[in-house]
């Protein structure tokens, strides 16, 4: 039989491990932390169930798509948010709520922005082409080389080349005219991870994908039922996972790998191996890549790092909803400056999602789920988080205020993770919450390939590979790196 090795249990990891199993490899997952799923986890205190990490989707066809690959029907209940998310920014009391319907959209800014339907439709219309022009081509092909890339992109329509070479602020810049809709239509690569003036054009295509395309879904029980979905049919197939488990090196290979050591010195064997630890830095430092060494990881461009708090509140917040955006002013400011600072923000941008406002079950009757996320610096830039209480009190407290909730008197539990937490738990390199940011030069054939370079019989899955970051995107590395195997080693 078939054997096969996966390195980590992320939701690329998870999906390849359902992929490989159903055409017949044994597979055997192995895994650093003590559960399953990667930055797609759970957080469990007091009687308060938190989702870790992601607390929505887009994209969901490529879940469903994931399960009918295996003959399945998708397990997962999801449910659309509608509005898709409240925005508050600061000074006004009342938050701007963003919707998938554009008539409503256009009522709720019609005091600051004449004509934002009619605007948006052709916003988004663009942005449409765009996607559906480069899906096949781009986000859900092999590459073997950068010229075969090249040769696809030469294929997408020249009406789209000045995507490439501008940037989505430039985009939303012309037009809208409130400063306010111009964030609003450029949070989406803020929160991913990526300053909007000098993230490509191009990702306004995710504007079209949660307003049009798909919109925004939440997982009925929360984010981790996916996990625990996928986990239930992995056992049913006879696919064994293996905790607190983490690769540290090779034993012998010689133009492929024979043995991975763990760090207890045990050895693992497989025809195929699967990498779903970050593609770029595992090559340095697992593999020890001269291209890949600190120095080199150190000059791309990562994603920005989470600084995350868990709260249990007694009492109800009316004001929060499900999915939340707090904002301060000079965005641009703000956005040129968080990638680069050795400072915690003083007026931090965060999203609050509140699980409680969607599922009861994930809080105590009477009390409020919170889980608050504040893109950082990653830990090139600020290696000391020994800040971290002050970081957090100053962000509750301007929740607080801005909701009009004592939270720090009603605090019935409370959880921090710091970026020196993510990358320490879940081996994130320098703690980039989403891996390789997307710049040009890292997307496509750019981005560190799903198939090794020189060892034959390893690969790679997940966001800092093709094609890159988010939940949609990692299902779709999976399907990626499966066809890679099959075309490769069709005779093992």
């Amino acid at each position: 039989m078939k054997t096969a090795i996966i390195i980590g249990s992320g939701l690329g990891g998870l999906s390849t491990a359902l992929r490989l199993a159903h055409k017949g490899y044994k597979v055997t997952v192995l895994e650093k932390h003590s559960r399953a799923g990667g930055r797609l986890n759970l957080i469990e205190q007091d009687g308060f169930r938190f989702d870790m990490g992601p607390s929505f989707m887009s994209m969901t066809y490529e879940l469903d798509e994931l399960f009918n690959s295996i003959g399945i029907l998708n397990p997962v209940e999801l449910e659309e948010l509608d509005p898709l998310y409240q925005v508050f920014f600061e000074g006004q009391e009342k938050p701007r709520l963003i919707y998938k319907d554009l008539q409503k959209l256009e009522k709720e800014f019609g005091d600051i922005e004449p004509d934002l339907a009619a605007k948006t439709d052709v916003y988004l219309k663009r942005a449409a082409q765009f996607f559906h022009d480069t899906e096949d081509k781009v986000v859900k092909s092999n590459f073997n080389n950068k010229l075969e890339y090249i040769l696809k992109l030469s294929r997408v329509p020249l009406k789209h080349l000045p995507y490439l070479f501008r940037t989505m602020w430039s985009e939303v810049d012309k037009t809208f005219k409130s400063e306010e809709v111009k964030i609003i239509f450029s949070l989406v690569a803020f929160f991913l991870g990526a300053t909007p003036f000098k993230t490509p054009a191009i990702y306004s295509l995710l504007n079209y994908t949660e307003m049009r395309h798909n919109g925004y879904w939440r997982v009925k029980g929360g984010m981790y039922r996916m996990v625990e979905e996928i986990l239930k049919i992995l056992n049913s197939m006879g696919v064994e996972i293996i905790y607190n488990t983490e690769i540290v090196g090779l034993g012998n290979y010689n133009g492929k790998i024979n043995e991975l050591v763990d760090q207890n010195g045990n050895k693992w064997s497989a025809d195929i191996i699967v990498s779903n630890s970050d593609a770029a830095s595992f090559r340095g430092k697992i593999l020890g890549r001269k291209n890949y060494s600190e120095k080199k990881l150190d000059k791309m461009h990562w994603t920005l790092a989470p600084f995350t708090i868990y709260l249990g509140v007694k009492g109800k917040i009316d004001k929060l909803m499900h999915h939340n955006y707090f904002l301060g002013s000079n965005f641009k400011g703000y956005a040129d400056t968080i990638f680069t600072s050795s400072i915690s923000p003083q007026k931090p941008y965060y999203y609050v999602n509140s699980l409680s406002k969607s599922d009861k079950t994930s809080a105590p009757e009477g009390c409020e789920n919170i889980f608050i996320l504040c893109p950082v610096p990653d830990l090139r830039y600020k290696n000391d988080w020994s800040d971290k209480d002050e970081l957090a009190d100053n962000i509750i407290n301007d929740l607080s205020e801005r909701v009009g909730f004592n939270i720090p008197e009603n605090i019935l539990t409370k959880k921090i993770l710091t970026p020196v937490d993510w990358a320490e738990t879940l081996n994130l390199y320098r703690g980039s919450g989403l891996g390789l940011a997307h710049d040009i030069d890292q997307v496509g054939a750019f981005r560190p390939s799903n198939k090794d370079e020189e060892l034959s019989n390893l690969y790679y899955v997940g966001a800092s590979t093709t094609p890159g970051t988010g939940l949609p995107m990692v299902i779709i590395s999976s399907k990626l790196v499966t066809e890679r195997i099959e075309k490769d080693h069709e005779s093992i």
